[in-house]
């Protein structure tokens, strides 16, 4: 059996890193998932960093799972948690 070509399908894509010390400046994990997201031809939908308290971040990926613009959630981070 052979395997067909299905065409690409570029994902939307939300970043979130969980961090209590992490700032856009110095986000290098939040950097490189994106940098590759965007190099593999998706598209960053939204990147945000949330401190590391559970109500917050719950809060967050419902925002994100009810947005319909958003295909995928990434976390990185949340050693503390």
């Amino acid at each position: 059996m052979s395997k067909t070509q299905r065409p690409f399908v570029p994902l939307s894509v939300a970043v979130l890193t969980l961090s209590d010390t992490r700032t856009r400046a110095n986000d290098t994990s939040g950097d490189l998932i994106e940098e590759r997201l965007k190099a593999a031809g998706h598209k960053v939908a939204a990147r945000t960093i949330v401190r590391e308290d559970l109500d917050k971040l719950r809060e967050q990926f419902r925002q994100w799972i009810d947005d319909p613009g958003i295909d995928v959630i990434i976390s990185t981070g949340g050693t503390g948690m």
